[in-house]
C-alpha cells in the first residue's frame, strides 16, 4: 500500500527514510515537516537518518518490536476486527478503579495473559480498569515512566496488537478501560526526539529529566505531538480515559495552557465518538481549577487522584510521620479530608515551610480518587511495602472500608483486595552501565536520608526485583487472604447496590471524632460509618441515629446506647 512517511525534524539539514537496505531522500517542507510516500506493508521496519546519522526510531513509531533503539514498525490501525461497538463505559461516580501493572500483574506480563485474570475484577465489582504506562522504556521490564516512544504499546507486553485484545476484551466483560499517561518529561535511555526537533525546554527541569517545551519557541508542534498521542490512545487503542501523570510537573506559561488544549480536544474527539472519554490529571498542587469548568477559569477535566485523602488515612493508620507524612496523622485531618478531599487548602504545611493548596469550592467527591494504595505509595517505599506488611488484619479492614464508603471514587492498587503479600518495587531493565549503575545509586543515595543502609535497597536493576514484585494468585485462596478479600467484596457490593454510596456531594458528609479515645464516625446518609482505633472497646456516638448494622469488621459489634459498640481496631457500617 502506498503510505507518506512524515517527521518533523528542523534541526538536521537532511533526512532520509531508512527501508530494509534502501535510503529514500524526504522532502522537506516550510514548516519543518519532511516526507515521502512509498509502497510499503504493514510490519514493514523502518527509520530515519539525520544528516547521515542513524537510523534513529520515529518519534511518533506505533510499534518498537526491537525496543527504544531498534527500528521502528509499520501498523494498520485499521486491520484490527474490534468487536466493542456497543459499548458505553459505565459512569465513574458509580464507579470501582482497579490499577494494574501490566508486568506484574500475571507470571506471564502480557496484556494476553492479564485477559485470564479480568473475570476476577469483574467479580470483584470493579468498573474500571487503569493501566500503569505502557508505551515502549527501555529494556524488557519497567514501570513505564521513563517510556520514550509515546505511540508505541511495550513489545514485552504484546505490542499494538496485544494492547488492543485486552482493551477489547475488557469492553466484553463491561469494564471500562484507563490509561496512565506521561507528558511531563521522557525516559533516559532511547529518546531521540531531541535530534529531530526543540522537544524540550531548558528554562524548566523536572526532578526526573528535561522538561518539555509547552511554552517556548517551535512549542506550537510539540503540543501537537502530545495531544496526538492522546487522541491516539482514545481512537485507535478504544480507551476510555487517561490519567495523566504529575501535571505539576507540566511548565507552561501560555495563556491557553497544553493542558486546556488538550481538554478541548479530547472534548471534541468525545462529542464525534458518541461517547464520554475521561481526564484524571495527577497534582499535588491542591489546586481545584484542573476540575473547575471553563466558565469559572478551569481546565474541566474530569477528576484528579487526591493523595491528601491518602495521606491522611496512611499516616493515621499507620503512625508514620516522615516526609510529606509530617503534615498528617491526626482524626482532624482524616476528618477534612472526608468533608472536602483536600486537606491543604490554602493552610499551612510544615513538610512544604509554606501555605499550599486552595478550597475545592462546588467540586463533590466525584470529581476525586479515593485510595489507601497506588503504585507511587507502595513503589516509591525503601522495600514496596504494601499495607499488609505494615498494618494487621483488622486495620487493613478498616482502611478498606473507609476507602470503600468514602464520598470519592475509590480505586484499588492491583492485589490490594487479598492483601498481597508480594511488594511492588521499583524496576528498571536499563542496557547501558552507567545509566544502569546511576539509578542504583541513585535509589540508594534516596533513602540513605530516611537512616537505610545500601545494601537493604533491592536493586531495581537485579531481575528478582521485578520478579518479586508478581502477584502470587495462589494467595486469593489462603487462610487471612480469602478473610480479606471476602471483605472488600461485601463492601463493594454494598456501595454498588446503594446509590446514596456512590461519589458524590460533600456537604451532606458530617464527621464527628475524639482525638483522644481516637474514634471517628461520619455520615453518607442515610449510612453511618463509625471506627474504633483506641485500645479499649467504646460506644462510638453517630452523626446520626442508626437503626440497622449493616456490616462490621468483628462480630462483637453491637448498637447501643444511641451509638455503636465497638471493640479496638474494628469498623462498622449503620444505617438509619
Amino acid at each position: 500500500m502506498k503510505q507518506t512517511f512524515r517527521v518533523w525534524a528542523i534541526l538536521p539539514k537532511r533526512v532520509e527514510l531508512v527501508l530494509a537496505d534502501r535510503r529514500l531522500p524526504m522532502t522537506p517542507g516550510p514548516d519543518g515537516w519532511w516526507e515521502t510516500m512509498v509502497d510499503v506493508a504493514p510490519g514493514t521496519d523502518y527509520g530515519f537518518l539525520l544528516d547521515g546519522e542513524g537510523p534513529f526510531p520515529d518519534p511518533r513509531s506505533p510499534w518498537q518490536p526491537h525496543g527504544v533503539h531498534g527500528l521502528s514498525r509499520v501498523v494498520d490501525h485499521g486491520a484490527f476486527a474490534w468487536s466493542d461497538h456497543d459499548f458505553r463505559p459505565p459512569p465513574l461516580a458509580s464507579g470501582l478503579v482497579y490499577e494494574l501493572h501490566v508486568g506484574t500483574f500475571t507470571p506471564e506480563g502480557t496484556f494476553d495473559s492479564a485477559i485470564g485474570r479480568l473475570d476476577h475484577l469483574v467479580e470483584l465489582g470493579v468498573t474500571h480498569v487503569e493501566l500503569m504506562p505502557v508505551n515502549e522504556f527501555s529494556g524488557e521490564r519497567g514501570w513505564g515512566y521513563d517510556g520514550v516512544d509515546l505511540f508505541a504499546p511495550h513489545h514485552s507486553y504484546g505490542g499494538p496488537d496485544g494492547l488492543k485484545r485486552f482493551v477489547n476484551a475488557c469492553h466484553a466483560r463491561g469494564l471500562a478501560v484507563l490509561l496512565d499517561v506521561v507528558y511531563n518529561h521522557l525516559g533516559p535511555s532511547g529518546n531521540y526526539l531531541g535530534r529531530f526537533s526543540p522537544y524540550f525546554n531548558d528554562r524548566y527541569h523536572t526532578p526526573w529529566g528535561p522538561a518539555v517545551n509547552f511554552d517556548g519557541p517551535y512549542s506550537d508542534e510539540v503540543r501537537r505531538f502530545f495531544c496526538d498521542n492522546a487522541l491516539m490512545w482514545l481512537r485507535d487503542y478504544h480507551f476510555d480515559g487517561l490519567r495523566l501523570d504529575a501535571v505539576h510537573a507540566i511548565f507552561d506559561q501560555s495563556a491557553r495552557p497544553f493542558l486546556e488544549q488538550l481538554a478541548d480536544e479530547v472534548r471534541e474527539l468525545s462529542r464525534t465518538r458518541g461517547r464520554p472519554l475521561l481526564l484524571i490529571p495527577e497534582s499535588d498542587l491542591n489546586d481545584p481549577r484542573l476540575l473547575w469548568p471553563r466558565e469559572r477559569g478551569g481546565f474541566a477535566h474530569d477528576a484528579q487522584w487526591s493523595d491528601d485523602f491518602h495521606h491522611a488515612l496512611h499516616a493515621l493508620l499507620t503512625g508514620e510521620r516522615k516526609g510529606y507524612y509530617a503534615d498528617f496523622g491526626t482524626l482532624a485531618h482524616l476528618a477534612k479530608a472526608l468533608r472536602q478531599a483536600y486537606v491543604y487548602d490554602g493552610c499551612y504545611s510544615h513538610y512544604r515551610k509554606r501555605s499550599h493548596g486552595r478550597k475545592p469550592e462546588g467540586l463533590d467527591g466525584s470529581r476525586f480518587l479515593g485510595y489507601a494504595q497506588n503504585h507511587d505509595q507502595v513503589g516509591n517505599r525503601a522495600r514496596g511495602e504494601r499495607l499488609s506488611q505494615l498494618l494487621n488484619q483488622r486495620r487493613l479492614k478498616i482502611a478498606a472500608a473507609l476507602v470503600l464508603t468514602s464520598p470519592f471514587v475509590p480505586l484499588l492498587f492491583q492485589g490490594e483486595e487479598w492483601a498481597a503479600s508480594s511488594p511492588f518495587l521499583y524496576f528498571t531493565d536499563h542496557r547501558k552501565p552507567e545509566l544502569a549503575r546511576a539509578v542504583r545509586e541513585g535509589r540508594r543515595r534516596e533513602f540513605a536520608a530516611f537512616g537505610w543502609k545500601p545494601e537493604e535497597i533491592p536493586d531495581p536493576q537485579d531481575p528478582d526485583t521485578f520478579a518479586w514484585s508478581k502477584l502470587d494468585w495462589s494467595e486469593i485462596h489462603r487462610e487471612g487472604h480469602a478473610d480479606l478479600l471476602a471483605w472488600h467484596r461485601q463492601l463493594i457490593r454494598l456501595r454498588r447496590s446503594e446509590r446514596a454510596l456512590h461519589a458524590g456531594p460533600l456537604d451532606s458528609v458530617q464527621v464527628v471524632f475524639d482525638e483522644t479515645e481516637q474514634w471517628l464516625s461520619f455520615t453518607r446518609p442515610p449510612f453511618g460509618i463509625a471506627v474504633n482505633l483506641g485500645a479499649s472497646a467504646r460506644v462510638v456516638p453517630l452523626p446520626m441515629r442508626a437503626r440497622t448494622l449493616v456490616l462490621a469488621s468483628d462480630p462483637a459489634v453491637a448498637l447501643r446506647d444511641g451509638g455503636v459498640w465497638l471493640p479496638p481496631d474494628s469498623v462498622a457500617i449503620l444505617k438509619a
